[in-house]
């Protein structure tokens, strides 16, 4: 911005101008008559005296009344002509003091609105700047703002990719899981069959081992028993030819024997039940309402010829359960205490086995 250039003031003029205009009105008032001049004393005098003249000193005197009044007019009229150009003089130095203080006015109304332009083009030019930093900061802020929401919208995009990748990865880990649980699950299914495969092979080979161990032991003990029936049916007839020889004298012994017999008969066929079911391992596929009717056959020594399912219980592994205790409970040597009659009857007879009454 250009510099304004440096102005002399009017002060000291104007100053001047008013002392000299002062001095003038002094001297206009000193010199201004009030009225017209009063005839002096002299006057009266001669006025006196022209009572006394001739008419030739009237005359004179009235012509130099006359060049008197004359003069002081023309004194008058130049004072009245001083006067008006002291008055002019006055009115044109009033008049230059008036433009010369307009002038002044004008010039400090200029330097005023020179001052108050520059003011106005300092303030428009920090308004400017400051709304130039305004629009910068508000720029700024904004750039910050679009950057922050931009990190923002980053930061959230980043966290729902972490998220979506951690639930597909959780998904994937579940899948993967699940798959190896189901293999696991077959592979344990396809063991526990093969398990149960092998068990059951294992059984039916036990079994038919045992089937055959017990054929085996069944014609031994046929034969055995037919050897036993032979002496027991010897030693029977030897028994009923000395029964038959002590009977007459020995009726009453007789009937008291035939009650102790029943008795022990009873007794003994509750004594192998007893024994049987201590050694029935009952297996855990049972069911209470699941039974079984025995049919044994016995030597007069207590051991054990044959046993067979009279009545299944519609389970093979409960009725070969049953039949394998029966075979570890056995022999009954009881049996030899029994009298010759219930011998007999217990050469063969029936038992019934139910897990209830076991449990």
């Amino acid at each position: 911005m250009a510099r304004p250039k440096n102005r002399v003031g009017y002060g000291l003029p104007v100053i001047l101008a008013i002392v000299l205009h002062v001095g003038v009105l002094a001297i206009t008032l000193l010199r201004w008559p009030t009225s017209d001049p009063e005839p002096t004393s002299s006057a009266i005098v001669k006025a006196t005296l022209v009572r006394t003249e001739t008419a030739t000193d009237k005359a004179q005197r009235a012509q130099e009344a006359q060049a008197s009044a004359a003069e002081a007019k023309k004194q008058q009229k130049a004072d009245q002509a001083e006067q008006a150009a002291r008055k002019a003089e006055a009115e044109k130095q009033q008049q230059a003091e008036a433009v010369a203080r307009k002038k002044a006015e004008a010039d400090k109304q200029r330097e005023a609105e020179l001052q108050a332009l520059k003011q106005a083009r300092e303030q428009a030019k920090e308004a400017a700047r400051r709304r130039a930093e305004e629009a910068a900061r508000a720029a700024r802020q904004k750039a910050e703002a679009e950057k922050q929401r931009q990190a923002e919208e980053a930061a959230r995009k980043k966290a729902e990719a972490e998220k979506q990748r951690q639930a597909e990865e959780a998904a994937r880990k579940k899948a993967e899981a699940e798959k190896q649980r189901q293999a696991e699950e077959a592979a344990r299914k396809k063991a526990e069959a093969e398990k149960q495969r092998q068990a059951e092979e294992a059984a039916r080979k036990k079994a038919e081992a045992e089937k055959q161990r017990q054929a085996e032991e069944a014609a031994r003990k046929k034969a055995e028993a037919e050897a036993q029936a032979k002496r027991a049916a010897e030693a029977a007839r030897q028994a009923s030819e000395q029964a038959l020889a002590q009977s007459i004298a020995g009726e009453e012994q007789a009937i008291a024997n035939a009650r102790q017999a029943s008795e022990a008969a009873n007794g003994f066929k509750n004594l192998v039940k007893r024994a049987v079911e201590q050694a029935w391992i009952i297996p855990s596929s049972a069911g209470n309402q699941q039974r079984a009717v025995v049919r044994i056959t016995l030597l007069p020594t207590g051991e054990l010829v044959d046993a067979s399912i009279r009545e299944s219980s519609g389970n093979a592994a409960f009725d070969r359960s049953v039949l394998q205790a029966v075979e570890r409970a056995a022999p009954f040597r009881e049996m030899q205490s029994l009298p010759t009659s219930a011998q007999r009857q217990f050469r063969e007879f029936n038992l019934d086995f139910n897990p209830e009454d076991v449990r």
